[in-house]
């Protein structure tokens, strides 16, 4: 190694890290402003309250089963799940994994993980469409859609589950 490369390598090693050090920050900034764009879903509490409620407007109770960190669940509950709440929409999260209790159809307390493995969810994000009794009304969506079709296919699922009720 020169003696002139032997006399920089302090100050490209300080120069390298204050670049890594911004980026890292640039994240955080990023990612506490997604964070905080609203885009969240009220937690399953009660289903078979949540259900009725639905139901006395006359469409169907989605469930989001969800994992934290999962790219595609916040990509559809900021693109399409919670302005159809805002907009009225019955919808309720459950996460995969997670211990926090919720009364299922039946009256039960149970956890979000417990359900999500009692009704077979593997892949997120999956929406349900509940119906009368606890019963799915319309054919999950499970997974990534292409975000041009996720859209048609949410509001088909709702059109069949409004249908049934």
């Amino acid at each position: 190694m020169s003696d002139l490369a032997s006399a920089l390598r302090p100050f490209l090693w300080g120069r390298r890290q204050c670049l890594v050090m911004a980026g890292l920050a640039g994240w955080q900034v990023l990612a506490r402003a997604q964070s905080a764009s609203g885009a969240t879903l009220p937690a399953a509490r009660s289903l078979p309250d949540e259900l009725a409620g639905a139901l006395q407007k006359g469409q169907p109770l989605i469930v989001m089963a969800s994992l934290a960190g999962c790219v595609f669940c916040r990509q559809a509950r900021e693109s399409h799940l919670s302005p159809l709440l805002k907009a009225g929409g019955s919808i309720v999260q459950i996460d995969l994994r997670s211990p926090q209790p919720v009364l299922n159809f039946a009256g039960q307390t149970t956890t979000h993980d417990q359900l999500t493995r009692q009704w077979k969810i593997t892949i997120t994000p999956t929406l349900l469409f509940f119906g009368p009794g606890g019963k799915e009304v319309a054919e999950r969506m499970e997974g990534a859609y292409q975000p041009d079709f996720y859209g048609p296919y949410l509001e088909e699922r709702l059109a069949i589950g409004r249908k049934s009720l």
